[in-house]
């Protein structure tokens, strides 16, 4: 259990919600630490299969970059960044995906991701103000999908570019098994209606591992990752938002991480100057708890300090009742935060 895991554990309990001495719910999962040599630390079952959702967005964007796509239609930083975004649709996301668009020669009726509400509150107010219904570029995954139709369009192929047997798709499809150093364990239809290629937690942080030490991905992909990776560094509000963990916890870590969540509990770091992958994944689910262990293992992995409000928000946060007391609160799990030791 632990950092002493035995392959073909279950899950094991990672957060705990406390209500007075009681521990009132206790969120179970995976996590697994990796550099180049392998796994470092794991917890539950690092053979356990998962669909990383939108944690795996940077490996979906290599093909964008190592094709020569993202040169030839003229991408910086701020594009790569936003294809690796889960956004809120706030300004600072839509006005960057639509000119990305335009340049492109394209509009937001060549996206395939579909309108979302965005969850920025003043976008929001804005379009009720005005009244204008939500587009695709407010959707959060509109940014992977402006990389998707730059790609398309570098390779010659169709409009229907989330159809898993579309030119995209495989290449996003070979990109992914290269990195994770697996096969897909099948995929599933995302939100976004793009494919989701499924995986091994271990498979998911050996990639991340990968990513912060590329050396021996050849030069054309170890460039392109340190591209990707350098421009979530560089812009971790247009990873996600105000307000949100992975920015405000890649803002804690000054720069020295890469951070990405997924749907349904899944989180990724990547940590350049130890060499480090990480991937985790909560078995209900939950966002309060994946955001609790990555916390917790950031500050285990020395890159954020415990004491950081962005990182207590998340770590230790409180349950504060409606008349003001706090009675309770959510914290790592023993087995996970092994009173804060170094890893």
């Amino acid at each position: 259990m632990g950092e002493a895991n035995v392959l073909g554990a279950g899950p094991e309990p990672l957060v705990e919600f406390v209500r007075g001495p009681f521990v009132e719910c206790v969120h179970l999962g995976h996590a697994v630490v990796a550099d180049s040599n392998g796994i470092v630390a794991a917890w539950g079952d690092p053979d356990a299969v998962i669909l990383p959702r939108s944690s795996c967005k940077m490996l979906q964007a290599l093909p964008l970059v190592e094709s020569g796509a993202a040169d030839a239609a003229g991408l910086g930083a701020e594009e790569l960044a936003l294809a690796c975004a889960s956004h809120q649709g706030a300004a600072v996301h839509v006005e960057r995906v639509g000119r990305w668009l335009a340049g492109l020669g394209m509009g937001e009726d060549d996206l395939r991701c579909g309108p979302q509400v965005p969850d920025d509150r003043e976008e929001r107010a804005r379009l009720r103000e005005a009244g204008e219904a939500p587009g695709q570029v407010h959707n959060n995954c509109s940014g992977k999908h402006a990389g998707f139709l730059t790609l398309g369009r570098h390779l010659g192929a169709g409009s229907e570019y989330v159809e898993v047997d579309h030119p995209v798709q495989r290449a996003v499809r070979s990109a992914f098994e290269e990195m994770v150093g697996e096969e897909v364990a099948g995929w599933g239809i995302d939100g976004c209606s793009a494919p989701n290629f499924g995986c091994t937690i271990a498979g998911l942080a050996r990639a991340m591992a990968r990513m912060a030490r590329p050396e021996g991905l050849g030069r054309v992909r170890g460039e392109a990752v340190e591209r990707l990776v350098a421009s979530m560094r560089a812009h971790p509000l247009l990873v996600a938002g105000e307000g949100r963990a992975c920015t405000e916890l890649m803002e804690a870590a000054a720069g020295s991480v890469a951070l990405k969540m997924g749907a349904e509990g899944v989180y990724v770091a990547i940590l350049p100057e130890r060499g480090l992958g990480l991937a985790l994944k909560v078995a209900d689910g939950a966002l309060r708890a994946s955001e609790a262990a990555v916390a917790a293992l950031l500050v285990r992995l020395g890159v954020v300090a415990k004491d950081d409000p962005r990182v207590a928000a998340r770590m230790l946060r409180p349950e504060v009742n409606r008349r003001g007391l706090t009675v309770g609160g959510l914290r790592p799990a023993a087995g996970l935060w092994q009173e804060g030791r170094a890893i």
